[in-house]
């Protein structure tokens, strides 16, 4: 039997990367999904789809009356600007902090009080919310906020739901690039990234995908308040090199 059968679900930012990746699992598994993103449907997206900003409180609050009652919800949307602290406007505050915090905070206000019991919140942290990527400064900031949310619904929320956060380590798509395109060297800089990594690769969006199906499912029913870490064994690792031993 399918692990998601009978559940429905609503993904935020299911248009590509990570999101799009949760998206045809738990198609796969069963579940009746809803994604959202800021622009049209995009072509080849077989499912429902809300056009919302998530930073948007009141549009957030007036999505969520259409929606009706959810057994998964997923908060994925989520921005990032390559910069210091000292080098961040207050446009690139709005835009990261208001995707990546608030954006959850929104979702996480208006969905909780219409989930079914038994239900499943799953935000997608990071590993940078536990450890700092360079010039990564309000990116990091906001993923600690996430990590710092999703236990507190766990404690105020439980036992109706259960909220836990994924986090991924460097995973293959556009900001992964971003981030090496940060490097004096960025063909340098991702063989040294390849070589700390335990796998010898990079993730894919179907690594955090199986990660968030197990979360979404039954057989997760006594996992709440965790950060799980999917990194192919990154920040396992000492700061030596291994590929030089």
């Amino acid at each position: 039997m399918k692990r998601l059968a009978g559940k429905r679900a609503f993904i935020t930012g299911g248009r590509q990367g990570i999101g799009r990746g949760i998206v045809d699992a738990f198609i796969s598994e069963g579940a009746e999904v809803i994604t959202c993103g800021r622009g049209p449907k995009p072509e080849g997206l077989d499912v429902d789809w809300v056009s919302m900003d998530v930073s948007n409180a009141v549009a957030v609050a007036a999505a969520a009356r259409t929606l009706g009652a959810l057994d998964i919800v997923v908060n994925n949307a989520g921005v990032q600007v390559e910069k210091t602290v000292v080098d961040s406007t207050d446009d690139d505050w709005d835009a990261v902090m208001g995707v990546n915090a608030r954006g959850v905070f929104n979702v996480c206000r208006s969905l909780i009080p219409q989930m079914n019991t038994g239900g499943s919140i799953i935000n997608i942290g990071s590993i940078s919310g536990n450890v700092a990527d360079p010039s990564m400064a309000l990116y990091n900031a906001s993923k600690a906020f996430v990590h710092g949310l999703t236990r507190s619904i766990a404690v105020d929320h439980g036992p109706t739901i259960r909220c836990n956060a994924i986090c991924p380590g460097w995973i293959e798509t556009g900001m992964l690039d971003a981030g090496f395109d940060l490097a004096n060297d960025p063909e340098q800089a991702r063989t040294d990234a390849l070589a700390r990594h335990a796998t010898r690769r990079f993730g894919k969006p179907a690594d955090i995908a199986s990660m968030a199906v197990w979360l979404a499912s039954d057989d997760a029913a006594f996992a709440t308040g965790q950060l799980f870490t999917i990194d192919g064994g990154m920040t396992a690792a000492s700061p030596l090199n291994p590929g030089l031993f």
